[in-house]
């Protein structure tokens, strides 16, 4: 199973802790173009993930190539590709990664924005952002944890 998730926190607990077990994944890309090149950053995360998960910090322009490293090895393909925010998932999808279902997590509130569920508040850009996604054919998928509700909200 591959999750194609947007968390303003990247790694965390609730990817490690749920996500995790829930998909089987073996890998986790993380792709966010700051942390890309914060190698300091990179190694804090990486401790939470488990030894068995293999990582990746790639910017967002690199997420169809490494995607399609990954799917061209023979093996378990179970990912998790991880993207802070709904224009560099937007991002990766018009530059040629194909994923029809996007996870929307958590993405926390500022002023500005509109809370549609305990854990994800919107401002007109990500919800604009969604939409086109949605169009394109993208099931949108408002979940924080995998026993959650699947909530479709566009």
């Amino acid at each position: 199973m591959t999750l194609v998730r947007i968390d303003n926190r990247l790694i965390h607990g609730q990817i490690i802790e749920t996500w995790l077990p829930y998909t089987g994944a073996k890998n986790v890309v993380v792709a966010n173009d700051e942390l890309a090149h914060d190698i300091l950053q990179q190694e804090i995360m990486s401790l939470a993930i488990p030894q068995a998960v293999k990582s990746s910090f790639v910017t967002v322009d690199e997420v169809p190539a490494i995607m399609s490293r990954l799917f061209s090895v023979p093996g378990d393909h179970a990912t998790i590709i991880l993207f802070s925010n709904c224009s560099d998932a937007r991002r990766a999808f018009d530059s040629g990664f194909d994923f029809h279902v996007l996870n929307i997590g958590n993405v926390h509130y500022s002023p500005g924005k509109r809370q549609i569920s305990p854990s994800v508040a919107l401002s007109d850009e990500d919800e604009t952002c969604l939409r086109h996604l949605n169009r394109k054919g993208v099931e949108l998928d408002f979940r924080c944890v995998p026993n959650d509700p699947v909530q479709v909200r566009f």
